[in-house]
């Protein structure tokens, strides 16, 4: 069993690569296929359009890392790791994004006052609010799992009850996807994407205790459903586009997603660790948050002057350097003061948690 903190390196660059596979599916590929750009790239668009399975690596990743950030933490300490984590880049992304909007927008996309405000709570999902930017539909699925990952915090986590509610989580999803539980269950169960969460969440059992039978038969079973629940998203992205994915390619790309991270759990993959790798995943999160109206918006105004391929480029360093800003001027002198506004004196936890997790 792992006791010793470690910092798995390669994660951060993961993330990274995700959220760059997802900037890349909505500028060459869905911002003009959407009609936010008259940018064309059809060419390129033949693989950019596979690009939003970054988001798959991204709840995969989630499962393994929050885990392994949560483990040891009481209910209190789990829940203000979370806020300091996601709200500070988050209000910030929120205000870049409205502001870019009401004053370089030209009508592309709409944002009130009261949406802004009630988007600031990140669950804006609960009243059918919409979100100030596309992307931020993935926080509302996050923030579910969340829940259910406070709830390990309130039992106590074990080595036995974490793959206890892992078979359970997994039961849930078939009785779900089996019709046989009532469709505001999946507001919990997230079928959808559930299988993510709980491999992601088995390999970390894998790194932290070794390989069992329970965690080989769990792994390849949330293997399967994601294969075939990715295949069937993968129809209805292409309704929305019309265009058609390839089963074969979907399979390849879920299956290299799941054995990537099982080599990671495996430390396969400690020969790749670099420490500038750290700043790669803290580009991440405000990456995210920032490249997709703000991008559709600016590609719309400077579509007519500037080489579309130049404009791509630039696109991307501009977000990247504006990620960097918000890490280190927001993220950083902020996540501290927020951490000690929020936390109170407690006992600290007996179980050792790995201080340089991704998400810590």
């Amino acid at each position: 069993m792992r006791t010793r903190p470690e910092r798995l390196y390669e994660i951060d660059g993961l993330r990274l690569l995700a959220a760059l596979c997802v900037v890349l599916f909505h500028y060459v590929f869905s911002g003009w296929a959407g009609g936010k750009t008259t940018v064309t790239f059809v060419t390129e668009s033949a693989w950019a359009k596979y690009g939003y399975l970054g988001v798959d690596l991204f709840f995969l990743i989630s499962g393994f890392v929050v885990l392994m950030s949560a483990w040891g933490r009481t209910p209190r300490q789990f829940v203000v790791s979370r806020v300091v984590r996601l709200y500070p880049a988050y209000w910030i992304g929120i205000a870049i994004t409205a502001v870019v909007t009401v004053t370089l927008g030209q009508g592309l996309f709409q944002v009130s006052l009261p949406q802004v405000l009630a988007n600031l709570t990140m669950f804006q999902a609960v009243p059918n609010i919409e979100n100030v930017d596309v992307v931020y539909w993935t926080l509302w699925a996050e923030m579910r799992f969340y829940v259910l990952m406070l709830a390990f915090t309130f039992i106590g986590m074990t080595k036995g009850r974490i793959l206890a509610g892992l078979w359970g989580w997994l039961a849930l999803t078939f009785l779900v996807e089996l019709g046989l539980l009532p469709g505001i269950a999946d507001l919990v169960v997230q079928s959808e994407f559930s299988h993510y969460f709980i491999a992601g969440m088995a390999l970390f059992m894998l790194y932290r205790f070794g390989l069992t039978v329970q965690i080989a038969l769990l792994v390849p079973i949330c293997l399967g459903n994601a294969v075939y629940r990715a295949i069937g998203y993968a129809e209805a992205v292409g309704e929305r586009y019309s265009v058609t994915y390839s089963p074969v390619v979907i399979t390849a790309v879920v299956v290299l997603i799941f054995l990537v991270m099982t080599f990671v759990s495996l430390r396969v993959t400690s020969v790749l660790a670099r420490p500038w790798l750290v700043t790669a995943g803290a580009l991440t999160y405000p990456l995210y948050l920032l490249h997709a109206h703000v991008g559709f918006i600016l590609f719309a105004r400077l579509e007519d002057a500037v080489n579309k391929y130049v404009l791509l480029v630039a696109m991307i360093a501009v977000m990247l350097g504006a990620a960097y800003l918000v890490h280190r001027f927001v993220e950083r002198p902020l996540a501290p003061r927020l951490k000690r506004l929020l936390s109170k004196r407690e006992p600290p936890a007996h179980a050792v948690v790995p201080a340089g997790s991704p998400t810590a």
